[in-house]
């Protein structure tokens, strides 16, 4: 979907009416606008599945302005005189009637309107087809692979004879490249369709447009250009300055709750109050983790670091679990510069060492610092099977490449609702 209209839309209407219909100041109005948008964004309002669904888009909605409430008051004590009764109220009626009727119709108009893309992909469907078929899924259908180019020469030369360029060019929208060595095969035919008006694409675009992650499979069959794209990948120097700011910060707003934590865990099951672990950080440098201890001490099986866990979890800890306050201490990490805010989730030396043997691409992660939260823990569940780790991998891959700002941002909001919402990884 063209989400960036809806997003761009949905703003302008809450600048709109803070502006024109409460009479704020331009810039006040800009920041309670961007403030309430962004909580709005942050619960997944524009999802495709959020979107389709006018309940399930009025509740989270209503959630995300009333988390963005809570920021607006944090400034409220700088800029009260702006902010009363009728703004909260004004606002909240004005984004939960308006925002989801609008997320509704315009999930309709895409999905009754937008019209089918057909593409040929020149690749093995044994071997790619399920995730050709997760893309499709993810576009509404709007997207579809309609003939795959079996990989033997001869047949490729078949299937191209018996198309003309003037039939495919009415029939299809475009090809996928999904195989670099088939590609070359055919190279010379590619280049007439594109001449026609062909649209070309490859598939790791796709995946990472659609599915938001980089499939093993997929890293694989473009390894040359995987590999060049994640040894060049370097720490943004913006990124360290965010780090430092917020790590303090936050270790301030968040010291008395730490020290309410610590004593629930005092009273409950002595010391030691925190848990102090090696862990694999960036560029394989060893470095030591501060988490609130949730477990009751016991030795860990590194072959299965999960084993048992919910046998050894405290009263205490199931709390600071659920809304992963126990991560709090880690805020100490990332002013020490061995952690940043944002970034793949460090993990146990044994384990590291396992996965690393198993899962390719996956020393790729330790290119930047590991993080509090990350584009994996949004996007996927607590993993305990290789195929879950192998998964969760591909959106580590999918951040490591696409890291920049405007993403943190974008993970850290998106945080609040794994939280809220009691969801995400360990």
């Amino acid at each position: 979907m063209q989400k960036a209209a809806i997003h761009l839309l949905d703003i302008s209407l809450i600048f709109i009416m803070n502006t024109f219909l409460l009479n704020l100041p331009i810039t006040i109005s800009s920041i309670t606008s961007l403030i309430i948008y962004l909580g709005i964004y942050s619960f997944r309002t524009y999802d495709t599945e959020t979107m389709k669904s006018y309940t399930e888009s009025l509740i989270k909605t209503t959630v995300g302005t009333l988390v963005s409430f809570i920021v607006i008051l944090i400034i409220y004590f700088f800029l009260g005189k702006y902010f009363n009764r009728y703004f909260f109220l004004s606002n909240l009626l004005y984004t939960i009637t308006l925002l989801p009727i609008i997320h509704k119709i315009e999930y309709n108009i895409y999905k009754k309107y937008m019209p089918v893309k057909n593409y040929l992909v020149i690749g093995r469907k044994e071997e790619i087809g399920n995730i050709m078929e997760e893309i499709s899924e993810k576009s509404l259908n709007k997207i579809k692979f309609t003939q795959y180019i079996n990989p033997n020469p001869v047949t490729l030369d078949e299937i191209i004879k018996q198309n003309t360029q003037k039939t495919l060019t009415q029939t299809l929208h475009g090809i996928v490249i999904t195989d670099p060595e088939l590609e070359e095969r055919v190279k010379p035919q590619i280049q007439n369709y594109k001449a026609e008006g062909l649209e070309i694409q490859y598939l790791p675009n796709m995946v990472e447009k659609y599915l938001k992650r980089i499939p093993i499979e997929v890293a694989q069959s473009f390894k040359e250009y995987y590999e060049i794209v994640f040894q060049n990948v370097q720490p943004s120097p913006s990124q360290k300055i965010i780090d430092k700011f917020f790590g303090t910060l936050l270790l301030i707003l968040f010291s008395p709750f730490m020290l309410i934590i610590s004593l629930a865990i005092l009273i409950e099951d002595g010391k030691p109050i925190i848990y102090k672990q090696k862990r694999m950080g960036k560029d394989e440098q060893i470095f030591i983790i501060n988490k609130f201890r949730s477990l009751k001490e016991a030795e860990i099986d590194p072959n299965d670091p999960n084993k048992d866990i919910e046998k050894r979890v405290l009263k205490s800890g199931k709390i600071i679990r659920k809304l992963r306050l126990d991560e709090l201490p880690q805020f100490l990490n990332i002013i020490k510069g061995n952690m940043s805010i944002v970034g793949p989730r460090p993990e146990m030396l044994e384990f590291h060492n396992m996965m690393s043997n198993r899962i390719p691409f996956y020393n790729y992660r330790l290119k930047l610092n590991p993080g509090i939260t990350g584009w994996a823990q949004i996007h996927y569940k607590h993993t305990s099977t290789l195929e879950e780790y192998i998964k969760k991998t591909e959106y580590d891959l999918y951040y490591i490449k696409n890291q920049n700002i405007l993403l943190d941002i974008k993970i850290m909001f998106k945080t609040l609702e794994t939280i809220v919402g009691m969801r995400g990884t360990r």
